[in-house]
């Protein structure tokens, strides 16, 4: 409530010094953004306010001067006569300096135990196929300030790599991948590769090197034609079909020898 209160009051000022808002039968839209950026380690505050008509901007306030700016010629008039109210700029610095800087610090303060809490990730090396590039997946790290490369002998890689977006997962933590191509690194250079993960905050990387035998895939290999299972599924095959011929065989045998009893 506190904010549409101070949003309708302003926009009523602004509205008494705006002539498109004078216009009978007129649609505009008013804009307003406000807020602060506090540096926690410096402890420097910087307040904004800003407003906008018609998706462009229009006025902007200087906390330091005490002063609007127009941001375009139609705004002058209203700069001007606002810069002459110097009780109420001084509240908007108030505003924007002091009380809007306590509000981040108790919400921060309040929320600090979600907020700045560091969970890293389980590290997996993926890939489809043995021919197919080998994803670095990292999965449940908090928060998603965090990268995941490549190096080879201790360099960050920028060829034959393919980085993906962070993506949330369902508990609220994330997960990225990145993707090596090995069509042309050898069997005796896959030592020289490894996935790092950074993770905000949090002193230690992650360290996974490039190893065949931790490379977790769903990929089933598919027996080479010359494999004896060819001519064992053939020889079965012969086997059903001289059993079925037996089988006829028999019936026929059977039939034609009862009805010769029949006949006798």
């Amino acid at each position: 409530m506190w904010y549409t209160g101070r949003c309708l009051t302003i926009l009523q000022k602004y509205k008494a010094l705006t002539d498109n808002y004078k216009e009978s039968g007129a649609v505009h839209t008013f804009q307003r953004l406000q807020g602060c950026e506090w540096d926690n380690e410096t402890g420097e505050v910087n307040g904004f306010a800003q407003f906008g008509q018609d998706g462009e901007d229009f006025l902007a306030f200087d906390p330091k001067t005490l002063t609007w700016i127009a941001q375009k010629p139609e705004a002058e008039d209203t700069k001007h006569i606002w810069d002459k109210d110097r009780h109420r700029n001084e509240d908007w610095k108030n505003v924007l300096t002091q009380l809007f800087p306590e509000f981040l610090k108790r919400y921060l303060d309040l929320g600090k135990s979600h907020l700045l809490r560091t969970d890293l990730p389980s590290v997996s090396l993926l890939q489809k196929t043995p021919s197919s590039p080998v994803s670095c997946f990292a999965t449940g790290f908090f928060p998603d300030r965090a990268e995941t490369f490549w190096r080879k002998d201790g360099e960050e890689l920028h060829e034959d790599v393919e980085l993906g977006d962070i993506l949330p997962n369902h508990d609220g933590s994330f997960q990225m991948n990145v993707d090596l191509n090995i069509s042309s690194v050898t069997p005796e250079d896959w030592r020289r590769y490894e996935c790092v993960f950074q993770l905000s905050g949090v002193k230690d990387n992650i360290i996974t090197k490039l190893d065949k035998t931790v490379i977790k895939t769903n990929f089933v290999p598919v027996p080479p034609s010359d494999s004896p299972t060819g001519p064992v599924i053939g020889a079965v095959v012969v086997l059903l079909l001289l059993l079925a011929v037996c089988i006829t065989g028999v019936f026929i045998w059977r039939r034609r020898n009862g009805e010769g009893q029949q006949c006798a």
